[in-house]
C-alpha cells in the first residue's frame, strides 16, 4: 500500500463531510459503508461512494465496508470495486484466514466483472476481537492482495468489549494485542501497519500520548476520526529533525569505517555495526517517504 500516516474517516452518506475531506492534510482517505451509517442508509451512502471515489485527486482512497456477517458486504463490493481512484478496501471484522480468502474471492469476482487485473483492490483486515488477534498473522498472509493490518482497539469498541478488559490512555489493558497485531504484520512482511481510531476527539494531550505509543511499537499509521487529528498523527509517526540528524551521523560514520576495513564504530558513545546502520538507513528512508507525502507526492 502506499504509505498512509493518517486514515480519515469520512461518512460515505455525508455529503458536506465529503466534500470537506480532500481539502484536510490526512495521507488518505477511508470512506465508511459501516458503523458510520445506518442501516436504512446502506444504499444510499453505496451510490454516493461510487460517485464520489473517482472525483477524488491527490489522495488515497480506500473503502471499509460492512462485515462478512452482515449479508451487505456482496452489495458494497459491487458498488466500489473497479472505480478509479479506489486503492482498497478494509474489512472489519474478520475472524480468521477463512475470511480473508472469501472476501478474496467476492473481490476477485467483481474484477473480473469490472475487467480489471485480479488483485487490484487490496485489502486491510481490522482486527476488532480475541480471534481476529489470535489468527492475525494468518490473515496478513491468506492472500496476496492484503496490504496491511489494522487494529480497532477504540476506547469502548468491539476488541475491548470482545475482551471484556477496561482500557487506559497507558494502554497495558491492549497492549498485548496491540503488540501482537504489530508482530503479525512485520512478520508477514507488511512495510506500514496501522493502529486503529483514538475516539475522544476532545482529548488532544490524550491522542499524541497515545499516538506516540503507537510509533514506538512499531505502527506508521493510524486511522483518525477528526480533523484536529490529522496534524498530530502525521507529524508523530515521522521521523523528528532530532532522529534524522542522528541517523544521517550514523550512515556517515559507518561508511567512513567500512571504507577503512572496520565493522563498526561508536556514535555519540553507542556501538554502531552493521544492525544499527540497517536501522538507521530505514530511518532514513521513512523520514524520505514521509517528506514525499508532505510534498503531496503519491
Amino acid at each position: 500500500m502506499r504509505p498512509a500516516r493518517s486514515l480519515l474517516f469520512v461518512p460515505a452518506n455525508r455529503q458536506r463531510l465529503l466534500d470537506k475531506a480532500p481539502t484536510l492534510p490526512a495521507d488518505a482517505l477511508l470512506l465508511d459503508l459501516e458503523d458510520a451509517v445506518p442501516l436504512a442508509e446502506k444504499e444510499t451512502a453505496r451510490a454516493m461512494a461510487r460517485a464520489y471515489v473517482p472525483t477524488v485527486a491527490g489522495k488515497s482512497v480506500w473503502v471499509r465496508v460492512n462485515a462478512l456477517a452482515s449479508g451487505l458486504l456482496p452489495a458494497d463490493l459491487e458498488a466500489v470495486v473497479g472505480l478509479p481512484g479506489l486503492e482498497g478496501i478494509v474489512l472489519p471484522k474478520p475472524e480468521d484466514p477463512a475470511d480473508v480468502l472469501e472476501v478474496d474471492r467476492l473481490l476477485a469476482a467483481q474484477e473480473e466483472a469490472r475487467g480489471v487485473v485480479r488483485g487490484a483492490t487490496a485489502l486491510i483486515p481490522m482486527i476488532e476481537s480475541a480471534r481476529g488477534v489470535l489468527f492475525a498473522y494468518q490473515m496478513a498472509t491468506a492472500a496476496e492482495r492484503v496490504a496491511s493490518l489494522c487494529l480497532g482497539g477504540a476506547e469502548d469498541g468491539d476488541l475491548q468489549t470482545d475482551l471484556g478488559c477496561a482500557w487506559s490512555i497507558d494502554g497495558p489493558e491492549l497492549l498485548y494485542a496491540r503488540q501482537h497485531t504489530l508482530l503479525a504484520a512485520r512478520a508477514a512482511r507488511i512495510e506500514f501497519p496501522l493502529d486503529g481510531v483514538y475516539a475522544n476527539v476532545r482529548d488532544a494531550e490524550g491522542f499524541e500520548r497515545d499516538t506516540t505509543l503507537s510509533r514506538r511499537l512499531g505502527y506508521r499509521g493510524r486511522t483518525v476520526i477528526h480533523p484536529a487529528q490529522i496534524e498530530p498523527a502525521n507529524r508523530l509517526y515521522s521521523p523528528s529533525a532530532q532522529e534524522v540528524e542522528y541517523y544521517r551521523r550514523v550512515l556517515e560514520a559507518f561508511d567512513a569505517a567500512v571504507a577503512q576495513g572496520a565493522a563498526s564504530t561508536t556514535v555519540d558513545g553507542k556501538m554502531i555495526d552493521y544492525a544499527m546502520a540497517a536501522n538507521a538507513r530505514r530511518v532514513i528512508a521513512l523520514a524520505e517517504t514521509t517528506e514525499a507525502l508532505e510534498r503531496g507526492d503519491r
